[in-house]
């Protein structure tokens, strides 16, 4: 413990401070004192410069230059040290003298690795033999050797520089390699090694071993050891030289190595890396200096500004690794530019406001009514800019930066949200790419904002560029809101549709055994969809808000727009979903509003659309599409009526500002309005009665408090994780410490809520300094199924209201019997949601455990109040229970969420075969599937009348030929074994499989022969002793054992065959494995279950021929390790069965697991996402930055009211260990079937011509129905428009499922399909001209099933 201590303090926070130095005592002091010197050089240079010359740019210009050429010169070296270790060419040493120098120069005090002159350590050489090699006789030094045999004497690939060549156990030190029959120690080195010439006569070859095995010492530099066992002394082992070419011809010999190099400099992988740290290096001198120059700083902050440069320039050589805003472990590339970047973000900006306060002319503005000086401003900005620079130290080592990637990802995103109504970034890329379309949407409506307010408005008309500035406005918000920050998909689909030709080559270049994922394909028809129906609704909008702001209607509908936009949010967003909560308001115990699933124990179907949530759909389309367009366009057009007349801030800032709100408030009110009527309430109350002097336009009072509340809801969800996790009767007492410990924390509380409002205005996670991946990744793909299904459905059900109030960021659990999900919502659109999923695991921790039970025990049962239990109203918590659910950090929302998934079924394959009967019973059905697989085979006449395989099988082909291996036959396990003759005969198999033989040969469409004597019977013959003895071999001959027997048919389920010498004719055709054996293993294993329900009824052929047909179209039968696997679940196969060999705690199981599809039941708990954030940002410092490694830390342990234990483990790698994180992935409402059927999908051109040619064809046909031709002779339309056109027509969906079935069923089940014959009468009424067809539904019984009439 206090050496990890010293370790951390040295390695993080001492590295910290300074930007990288520090000492390693494990480094020698070549390392130690390089990093000295370099860190002194980079501090005192700039020190001195700025001391000791004028301001000038002379001293700015040595200055710079000097740092330039010192890291173009490092970064060089180190760049070309790299090279010459890749390429390892590798030079040997042509005597012992540097050896013997070494041995005699060593001490206590010295470093075993270090030449002991500079001549050890660079020798000049050409590419001719050596010129200074040592002639003469050398001294004997024996060396501690290991033996390695001389064919395995090799040098690494990726470390080269560790191998290294030493002498055999005699006098001489090298042999030459020419003469000598005894192999050579540099004989198996590379072609590019230099050999040295012979120095002493050969030696004579050992006579009895053709690969003597070479004496090599143990690779790189140590100490010597004494040794007692021996009189020998250890020598240290000859050094190993790289050949550093400088020209042609010309190179130098270098002593080192690759991990003495990394430990001294960090490696840049490439050029461009290079160029970009010696420009970081470069731009940090020229903008310190610069300041330094302008006098921005004095006496001993002079000296504090020059350790900032100093570090920041040092990291860029030799980084903090672990760095506190590292997420990885190990060396992170993104660390090394973070501190330098920050310095150059902080100096420029420093920089430009002192160029700006040199201005004089700095005007005064008046903003909400208070009295901005500019200069003041810039002067307060820049003196923060000033003291943050100085802080830096501290800054990196508390972790308050993240990398600058992160940073920037977050400072684009940030902008977005906040000024141009974006929605979320998901990564760098995506950040870019946002706000670039924001830039030039804001650009392009700029252009008409500003022509049309550069005139004075007439009160009575509203001139035609500003309505076109409005319709270009909503149509342009409505589209980007509707667009995902992830151009991925978009740019797949223009690529389809541009360059088709390339994009069906790729496709044609992969494998076509790999799976082909269908989400990439439903994404780009997703986005394709939107698109078109984005050119119908923007056209639309556009035309139908140039027509409206024309006139004058606005500037009379204010009130009325505030009252209704109040009444819609505050039904919408606040009293629907308190009623639907699992305990509304927190006080009673069950929800208002119930859905038709709540009551019912186990739902089968899709969840009902109940009246409420077409309601709550409605309102929330009103609200968005037509109230606060409504309200932003009035603002727009009265606040455009008064800054033509009266300009503010200058014209270009009035329309800046204008545009930029508009398209803000639009954007986010199209994306998610639920906590817009909020915003708008205060914004009206605050600036109407409270402060009504104060206020601007209302369109900038909108806007200001748009974001003023973004940042009050944080702040809000800060407050309550901080009092739920610091709440002394939520703390578990572990001990008398605790007690003692915990009222002195209550002056920290000051400290903390200062970190809270600070993180707020920041959007930092709050992070409290408060006190393995998966048993089994099989599992991982029910959570995978689970990504695609919230894929298909999760934007519909969040906009119908199932999951409560939602935000972007917001984190929620979906809680099952053994799924537990961890639901991340990025980004919130206008008709999508990305989200990611995290699965945890399916058998916890005892920690997590508890916390699942947390979250799934009801607290409707308690009657306790305070210490008492009286009991509680009907239908009403008890005070306790209201008490605890108000200090949780997580709030049950809804108790029955249904999702499609799999629900899973296990037995225990060694209690369903304990028993020799049940295992002969398994064989059995082995090899009756092997026959039916043989005999359905396509290839049956190949195989039968194939000669090798003819010629093969003549021994199977004698009646009197057995089969006697005891290791593979018994009497136990064979039903055809014949106990006299202690073996299987084909007379033996015949009486057993013969009639099944036949039976499958008889369901043939071409007759085959299958008497006793037919080849038929001998190829199942032989494939019956082929399965059977590869079963016995798998087994390790021990199939009378269990666990022997289980592991073997394990080992045949996975399709690992190991065929015996003898049964290598199979071999001819590998179908006659991979089509016929590998599937009757798996087949007979759901057989061997069936026996269990159906007794005795899968005795009879005609009966397990057809379960074997069925489960064959309709059972998913293979290993999880198959890819089939994989792709029946992301296929949404019904059924799939498989065999697990589960070892875990010292357990060691075979179960049988049944997968059946059906709609799972789950909890949806909605978590405080500060929560979250804090919690891992702790993780991160604690795992990270200070190094705990203990698997039973605090931080981990369950905590209920926080679920810190769930939170933690759901994190990334390496801080939790989730079984599951699943890619960004983005739903779409259009694929939610019951929200298409409210608003009736999305709009598009050719949508609209189909529904105008339907009506217009249905009026014509109604008119020639009405013309008086009989209706039993003319297909009217009229009637089968309207019966296919009425979801809830029985008679239109039968007939559906009667079109659609034929398709999809299949030869063997068809049988069973009954037909549905419809018969139509019309009738004529004369009175009122319009035909009443009515239809007669008449079932058709077909063969197998018998259907009643009605």
């Amino acid at each position: 413990m206090g050496s990890q201590l010293v370790q951390t303090l040295r390695q993080g926070v001492w590295a910290s401070l300074t930007g990288g130095w520090y000492h390693d005592p494990d480094q020698n002091k070549f390392n130690n004192s390089c990093h000295l010197y370099l860190w002194m050089f980079l501090l005192m240079l700039p020190l001195l410069l700025h001391l000791a010359l004028p301001p000038t740019t002379m001293a700015l210009s040595i200055y710079c230059t000097s740092v330039t050429i010192f890291f173009i010169t490092i970064k060089m070296v180190n760049y070309r040290l790299h090279v010459m270790f890749d390429e390892g060419d590798v030079v040997t040493p042509s005597s012992l003298s540097d050896v013997i120098q070494g041995a005699e120069n060593k001490s206590n005090t010295s470093d075993s690795c270090l030449p002991s002159k500079l001549s050890d350590l660079l020798s000049t050489s050409s590419n001719s033999e050596y010129q200074d090699d040592l002639a003469g006789p050398h001294t004997d030094f024996p060396f501690q050797r290991r033996i390695i045999p001389a064919h395995r004497l090799r040098p690494r690939r990726t470390h080269p520089e560790i191998f290294q060549v030493t002498t055999p156990l005699s006098p001489p030190p090298f042999f030459p390699s020419t003469h000598s029959s005894f192999p050579s120690p540099l004989h198996n080195l590379p072609s590019d090694v230099t050999h040295p010439p012979p120095l002493h006569p050969p030696l004579p070859s050992p006579p009895h071993s053709p690969h003597k095995p070479l004496f090599v010492p143990d690779s790189g530099c140590r100490q010597p050891r004494p040794s007692s066992e021996t009189s020998t002394q250890e020598k240290p082992s000859p050094k190993l030289y790289y050949k550093l070419k400088l020209f042609p011809g010309k190179w130098v010999n270098i002593l080192y190595d690759r991990l003495t190099l990394l430990a001294l400099l960090d490696r840049n992988q490439d050029v461009v890396e290079n160029i970009v740290a010696v420009f970081l290096a470069f731009l940090v001198a020229f903008l310190g200096f610069i300041l330094l120059n302008h006098g921005c700083f004095k006496d001993i902050w002079v000296f504090q500004f020059c350790v900032v440069i100093a570090s920041c320039q040092y990291s860029l050589l030799k980084s903090v690794q672990p760095d506190a805003a590292s997420p990885t472990h190990g060396h992170n590339q993104i660390v090394v530019y973070s501190r330098a970047a920050y310095f150059c973000i902080f100096c420029g900006l420093i920089w430009i406001l002192e160029q700006m306060l040199r201005r004089k002319d700095l005007p005064v503005s008046t903003v909400y009514g208070i009295t901005i000086v500019l200069a003041d401003a810039l002067t307060f900005l820049r003196d923060i800019l000033v003291g943050l620079t100085f802080c830096f130290p501290i800054t990196f080592l508390l972790g308050l930066f993240p990398q600058i990637n992160t940073f920037m990802i977050y400072l684009l995103e940030q902008i977005d949200i906040h000024f141009f109504g974006g929605t979320a970034a998901t990564g760098l890329h995506s950040a870019v790419y946002s706000i670039f379309r924001s830039l030039t949407a804001l650009s392009l409506l700029y252009g008409f904002c500003f022509g049309a307010l550069k005139e004075p408005w007439d009160e009575q008309h509203t001139p035609a560029l500003f309505s076109g500035f409005c319709g270009l406005l909503v149509a342009l918000s409505y589209h980007l809101s509707g667009q995902n920050s992830d151009p991925t998909v978009l740019m797949s689909l223009i690529k389809s549709k541009l360059m088709p030709t390339l994009v069906d080559s790729e496709e044609e270049g992969e494998d076509s055994e790999d799976i082909k994922d269908p989400l990439p394909e439903k994404l780009m028809n997703s986005v394709k969809e939107i698109l078109l129906s984005d050119l119908v609704v923007c056209s639309i909008a556009c035309i139908l808000t140039f027509a409206i702001t024309s006139s004058t209607v606005f500037l009379s509908l204010k009130v009325v727009l505030y009252a209704l936009a109040g009444t819609v949010g505050f039904v919408t967003h606040y009293l629907i979903p308190q009623l639907r909560k699992h305990h509304p308001w927190l006080w009673i115990s069950h929800p208002v509003l119930k859905s038709n699933e709540y009551s019912q124990y186990e739902p089968r179907d899709n969840a009902l659309l109940m009246w409420f949530e077409r309601l709550y759909v409605g309102l929330l389309c009103f609200e968005k599409y037509v109230v606060y367009p409504a309200i932003i366009l009035s603002a727009l057009t009265n606040d455009g009526f008064s800054l033509s007349h009266r300009k503010k801030l200058g014209i270009h800032c009035d329309v800046l500002l204008m545009t930029v709100a508009g398209m803000k408030l639009l954007r986010a009110s199209f994306c998610n309005p639920s906590f817009q009527f909020v915003t708008l309430i205060f914004t009206i109350v605050f600036f109407e009665f409270d402060c009504s002097r104060a206020s601007e336009t209302f369109l900038l009072d909108f806007f200001i408090m748009s974001i003023v509340f973004h940042k009050l809801s944080d702040l809000l969800h800060k407050l309550n994780f901080i009092m739920v996790y610091i709440a002394p009767w939520q703390i578990a007492w572990g001990s008398a410490f605790h007690a003692f410990a915990q009222p002195f924390a209550v002056p920290h509380s000051a400290m903390l809520l200062l970190q809270t409002f600070i993180t707020t205005l920041f959007y930092t996670p709050l992070s409290p300094f408060l006190g393995r991946c998966d048993d089994n990744n099989l599992n991982s793909i029910f959570y995978e199924y689970l990504t695609r299904s919230l894929q298909h459905s999760l934007c519909g059900d969040l906009m119908l209201g199932r999951w409560g109030n939602y935000s972007s960021g917001d984190c929620f659990i979906l809680a099952s019997d053994y799924l537990n999900a961890f639901i991340h919502l990025i980004e919130i659109g206008n008709g999508l949601v990305t989200f990611q999923l995290r699965g945890l695991e399916f058998r916890g921790t005892y920690c997590q455990q508890r916390e699942v039970e947390a979250i799934t025990e009801g607290v409707e049962e308690d009657d306790s109040c305070c210490c008492c239990e009286p009991g509680h109203l009907p239908n009403v918590l008890s005070c306790n229970a209201a008490f605890n659910l108000r200090w949780l950090a997580w709030e049950v929302t809804t108790t029955k969420y249904l999702l499609e998934g799999y629900s899973i079924s296990e037995n225990n394959a060694a209690t369903m075969l304990q028993v020799y009967d049940l295992r002969k019973l398994l064989v059995s059905y082995y090899l009756k599937s092997i026959i039916y697989y043989l005999i359905q085979s396509l290839k049956l006449q190949t195989w039968i009348k194939d000669p090798s395989i003819t010629k093969a099988l003549v021994s199977y082909t004698k009646w009197h030929h057995i089969e006697r291996d005891p290791a593979v036959f018994s009497v136990k396990i064979d039903e055809d074994y014949v106990h006299c003759l202690q073996g299987v005969t084909r007379t033996s198999f015949c009486n057993i499989y013969l009639e099944w033989i036949q039976y499958c040969a008889n369901k043939l469409e071409e007759p085959v022969d299958c008497d006793e004597d037919s080849p038929l019977v001998t190829l199942c013959y032989a494939l019956s002793v082929l399965g059977r003895r590869s079963l016995g071999t798998a087994s390790h001959n021990m199939s009378n054992s269990l666990e022997s027997f289980l592991y073997g048919f394990n080992t045949l389920f996975k399709g690992d065959f190991r065929i015996a010498t003898k049964d290598e004719w199979v071999f001819t055709d590998m179908d006659l494995l991979q089509k016929v054996v590998v599937p009757g293993v798996r087949m007979s294993l759901k057989l061997h279950q069936d026996h269990f329900t159906c007794l005795e009824e899968t005795e009879e052929p005609a009966i397990l021929y057809k379960a074997i047909s069925n489960y064959k179209i309709s059972l998913v039968i293979c290993h999880e390790s198959d890819p089939a696997w994989r792709k029946a679940v992301l296929s949404s196969r019904d059924t799939l069965l498989t065999l697990r060999h589960m070892v875990d705690d010292g357990t060691d199981e075979y179960k049988i697991i049944m997968l059946y599809k059906r709609h799972l039941s789950f909890k949806v708990i909605k978590i405080n996402k500060e929560c979250v954030r804090g919690l891992w940002a702790g993780q991160q410092q604690e795992l990270v930055f200070l190094r705990n490694r203990n698997p039973e830390r605090g931080s981990i342990q369950n905590s209920k009211q926080a679920l810190r234990n769930m939170i933690n483990s759901s994190c990334d790698q390496p801080l939790g260990y989730p079984m599951y994180v699943s890619p960004l992935t983005t739903s779409y409402m259009g694929t939610h079937q019951q929200l298409r059927s409210i608003w009736g999908g999305p709009l598009s051109l050719d949508g609209i011509k189909t529904w105008l040619l339907s009506k217009w064809v249905r009026k014509d046909n109604l008119t020639s129905c009405n013309s008086g031709v009989n209706m039993e002779d003319v297909d009217c339309a009229g009637g089968s428009s309207s019966l296919s056109h009425n979801p809830n027509s029985i008679t239109s969906q039968s007939l559906s499922v009667y079109q659609a079935r034929p398709n999809r069923t299949s030869q063997a089940n068809r049988q069973h399909t009954a037909g549905l014959v419809l018969y139509r009468k019309g009738t004529h009424d004369t009175s009122k001209g319009i035909v009443h067809p009515s239809y007669n539904i008449k079932l058709v019984s077909l063969p197998g099933k018998h259907y009643t009439s009605k």
